[in-house]
This record gives C-alpha cells, sequence and structure tokens, in this order.
C-alpha cells in the first residue's frame, strides 16, 4: 500500500510547494483536483491541455518528489436539473479524463451525480424513503431517464481515452451514496464504474466498513483516508440526518474528523486488513475536512495514524504453511 494526499487541502500553496511538506512527511502518491467541487488550483487541465510542455513540467515536477499521482478528481454533478451548471460539471468531467489520458493514468474520481425530480426541476432531489408512491417515480426517473443514460455515454467517452476506472464517491445527496446503489450503477453500465471508497460518509449512515469493503471487493478502485466522529448524544435525540451547518459541530449528530478521532486503531486496522483482502492494496490518499483542526495539524496527525496502521511491504511467502 502506498500512503497519500487529496492536495485540495492545500490549495493555498503552489503544486511543488505541496509537493515539497507532503515528501518530507512521508507521503508517496497525490490525488489532484481538476475541476468541479476540488477546483484547478494544483492542475488545470483547460490551460495543460493547450501546453504539451506544462504537461511534461508536471510529469517532472511528481518525479522530483519520488511522488506518483494516485487519481485525478473532478467531484460534481453532471446531472444537476439546471443544464448549464450540469454542462460545466461534464466539461470538467471530459477535460480531466483527456488529462488523464496525457499522463497515462487509468483512474479518475468523481460523484455520481443526482437529477430533479422532473425534467422541469431546478434543483436536485435526494429520495431517502419509498412512501409515498411519488418517491418511486422520481426514482426511476432520475435512474432510468437520466443517471444510467449519461454514464453509458460518459464510460464510452472514458474507455475511448484510456479511463478504465470511474471510482464513484458514495456520498450522501448523490444517487449513488451506499454499496447497493454503487453496484445497481455498475450493474447497469459496466465494470469501468467503481467506488472511491470513503468511510467518512458511510460511517453516519450506520454502515459497517469492514463488511461495505467485503461486498464491493473488486469494485474499490480508490480510497479516501477520512474519519467520521458519530455524537452519541445529538444521535440518540435526533438521529443521523442532520443538515446543520458543519460549523455547528457541538449541535451535529456528527462530524468529519482526521482519521483516528472518529474510531480507532482496531477499526482502522481491520480496514487496512480487509481492503487487503479483497485486493486493494494501493493508495489510501488522506482527505482532510477536520474543523477541530487545522490544516497542518490534522494532515499531520492523519499520516502518523496510518503509517501505524497500513502494511506497506509485500506479504512475502507463508513460510509457517
Amino acid at each position: 500500500m502506498k500512503l497519500g494526499v487529496f492536495t485540495v487541502l492545500l490549495g493555498g500553496k503552489s503544486l511543488e510547494e505541496a509537493l515539497k511538506y507532503l515528501s518530507e512527511l512521508g507521503v508517496q502518491a497525490v490525488e489532484i483536483g481538476t475541476g468541479g467541487f476540488p477546483g484547478t488550483a494544483h492542475a488545470n487541465p483547460e490551460e495543460l491541455l493547450k501546453d504539451p510542455d506544462k504537461i511534461k513540467e508536471l510529469k517532472d515536477l511528481i518525479d522530483k518528489y519520488d511522488m506518483e499521482i494516485s487519481a485525478l478528481s473532478c467531484h460534481g454533478n453532471p446531472v444537476h436539473p439546471q443544464k448549464e451548471i450540469a454542462d460545466k460539471f461534464h466539461e470538467d468531467f471530459e477535460k480531466t479524463v483527456l488529462l488523464a489520458e496525457k499522463l497515462g493514468l487509468d483512474r479518475i474520481n468523481t460523484f455520481s451525480g443526482c437529477p430533479g425530480d422532473s425534467p422541469n426541476s431546478m434543483y436536485p432531489n435526494w429520495v431517502t424513503c419509498p412512501w409515498p408512491e411519488d418517491f418511486l417515480k422520481i426514482l426511476d426517473y432520475q435512474w432510468n431517464d437520466v443517471l444510467i443514460p449519461y454514464w453509458e455515454r460518459a464510460v464510452k467517452f472514458a474507455n475511448d481515452h484510456g479511463v478504465t476506472r470511474i471510482a464513484l464517491e458514495m456520498h450522501p445527496g448523490f444517487c449513488v451514496y451506499n454499496p447497493e446503489t454503487l453496484l445497481k450503477l455498475r450493474a447497469a453500465v459496466g465494470d469501468t464504474i467503481g467506488a472511491n471508497f470513503d468511510p467518512s460518509h458511510l460511517f453516519w449512515q450506520g454502515i459497517d466498513i469492514v463488511a461495505a469493503i467485503r461486498e464491493l471487493g473488486p469494485a474499490i478502485y480508490h480510497f479516501h483516508a477520512k474519519d467520521t466522529k458519530i455524537d452519541e448524544i445529538n444521535t440518540g435525540i435526533n438521529g443521523v440526518l442532520d443538515t446543520k451547518h458543519y460549523g455547528d459541530e457541538i449541535n451535529r449528530s456528527w462530524i468529519f474528523r482526521s482519521v483516528g478521532y472518529g474510531h480507532g486503531y482496531q477499526e482502522w486496522k481491520d480496514i487496512v486488513s480487509n481492503l487487503r483482502m479483497v485486493g486493494y492494496d494501493d493508495v489510501l490518499s488522506i482527505e482532510h475536512e477536520d474543523s477541530l483542526m487545522s490544516v497542518n495539524e490534522g494532515l499531520t496527525k492523519a499520516i502518523k495514524f496510518l503509517q501505524e496502521v497500513m502494511t506497506f511491504e509485500d506479504t512475502g511467502g507463508m513460510w509457517w504453511a
């Protein structure tokens, strides 16, 4: 396995400054934002695709610090009901695919997206229950009229340009938010679709992370190392669905935490072990969104924690068997 970082949290630094900082901390890989919600602070596809020399400079910079790019990330909502919004996210997706092709990468990260409830909608509509039956009609429209046709086209475009792994982050608010919905879309459009497995969004849904890893198995294409702390007091009163601002930490049912501050060593050791058992022996990319810690402290603590629980060496032979 390799220890990585999603560099969006270091957007205030140049890419070289970020790489130098991370290299000194023992980081081996970087995930770089190329559009959508992550932005383009460290790699702007529109500029890079126009200038082969800049693409070479990016490759050389990665090599200079003995790093690798685990994935390009363009998380967005390309099926947003407002066409101009959807088109911008889709444009970011296609440019990310084209940049991945130039960089020799076959993996990108994004969201599935979420449409509205009809062709006349203005905003996405995330359905969370089957009754009244109107909600089932919404799901039928979203999946069969919008989501599946979109990803059929997107997968073909990606494959035509050498991208064979589209890792969707399972995120509430979007149609793909858990293993079941990830596998549903994968079954519909093919195994180019896989998971950017981020346990932080699954913890608060009550999902057993190890069980989810076992269920997805070879469909895990990338991994975000990010934690969540469930507030038992607030959850005991209001449940886990929470629309309060992330900054209202003391009143929320859960908040994002640096790795190790939501769940302890044993939980994360089990996660790492089960990833290896299902065949994912790849990058764990730290995504730091802990509002109770600075960027530097939250990141450095996460790095030290993961260096303790990750397995970096090949297993070798079972000499005792």
